[in-house]
């Protein structure tokens, strides 16, 4: 009666541990799994029966079950930049970036290709090259990143790898401010996309076969550029005060002068720097120069003004200025 309890015991064992050998040879199927484990990985198992008899318990074996994780084809692309990139009409090669993801389980080269004909904006940028970021710093280097030849140089990513992708692209002369143009990079898997659950049957890495995985193997994200035409205004002003307490100009008389500098238009523009050269006739009255109210030094690189008595020239940094902002720089002078 126990050899035969034994025995049954066995045989409800072995035919578990088979039915989860059948569920790992469909393992493929299942993205949460295939995932996890790298493409080409054996997967042994063994089943046993132990029972008891007069002389002891004894073991047997069943055959072992081996079966390979298959590879899964996924990939992401995703916009590495943080908004739009600021543009001017006729601009050239201005880059937008990209991270390509193989998202997959094994390692898989990469097909790209990037559009700027997409449709639902205002122009189309006309894309003029594709790079691939070689020193792996996050940032477009001319000269140092390797320019990409579609079937040439085709991204080869591990398993979770990534690289950085550089689309650069024309800007149409016609552009206007605050018109905005969208280009694509699309990346799939040199083995194949479609369809998931399409398989390119002994393909996989490892000799197994290549399944694609809920992103079809092929993935797209968009960049987009806007225009921004910043344009900048100065006026230039000035009061007199007479030494009588009048508004006459006569020798010593105190001439202010006010430069009011607008930027207009969208965006912002850099390194902006007011300027003026005290005229001949006058005498530059020291620490008079003021931005926006707030008093200045005449030294240089202790704050963002300077006067510099060999050229006689006032000057202050205002550094980027938006759009829509205004500036007042003033200084004196006394007339000789």
């Amino acid at each position: 009666m126990n050899c035969r309890y034994a025995a049954g015991v066995a045989l409800f064992r072995i035919k578990h541990i088979l039915a989860a050998g059948t569920f790992l040879s469909g393992l493929h199927a299942a993205p949460s799994f295939a995932q996890g484990t790298a493409a080409g990985t054996q997967i042994d198992n063994k089943a046993t029966a132990t029972y008891d008899t007069g002389n002891g318990a004894t073991t047997v074996d069943s055959n072992t079950v081996s079966l390979r994780v298959d590879e899964l084809l996924n990939v992401t692309v995703a916009s590495a930049d943080t908004g739009n990139v600021q543009v001017t009409p006729g601009a050239t090669n201005r880059v937008l970036r990209f991270t390509v993801t193989n998202s997959g389980n094994g390692s898989e080269a990469f097909r790209l290709s990037a559009s700027g004909t997409v449709g639902g904006d205002d122009f189309n940028p006309t894309v003029t090259s594709i790079v691939l970021d070689t020193n792996n710093n996050g940032v477009y280097d001319s000269g140092v990143d390797t320019v990409y030849v579609a079937g040439s140089n085709d991204p080869v990513l591990a398993a979770d790898g990534s690289i950085r992708v550089f689309v650069l692209a024309t800007i149409p002369a016609g552009a206007a401010n605050g018109d905005e143009g969208i280009v694509e990079l699309t990346a799939t898997a040199n083995t194949g996309s479609g369809t998931p659950g399409t398989t390119f049957a002994g393909q996989g890495q490892g000799g197994g076969d290549a399944i694609v995985g809920a992103t079809s193997a092929t993935a797209t994200d968009e960049g987009t550029y806007a225009v921004s035409q910043a344009t900048v205004a100065i006026t230039k002003s000035a009061t007199v005060v007479d030494p009588f307490g009048g508004a006459t100009l006569v020798p010593g008389s105190i001439i202010t002068y006010r430069l009011s500098t607008t930027v207009s238009g969208s965006g912002s523009l850099a390194n902006l720097r007011v300027s003026d050269i005290v005229p001949a006739g006058t005498t530059y009255e020291a620490g008079s120069i003021t931005l926006d109210g707030a008093a200045l030094t005449d030294a240089t690189g202790d704050d963002t003004g300077s006067y510099t008595s060999g050229t006689r020239t006032v000057l202050v940094s205002l550094g980027t200025v938006a759009a829509g902002t205004t500036h007042e720089v003033t200084f004196d002078v006394e007339v000789d």
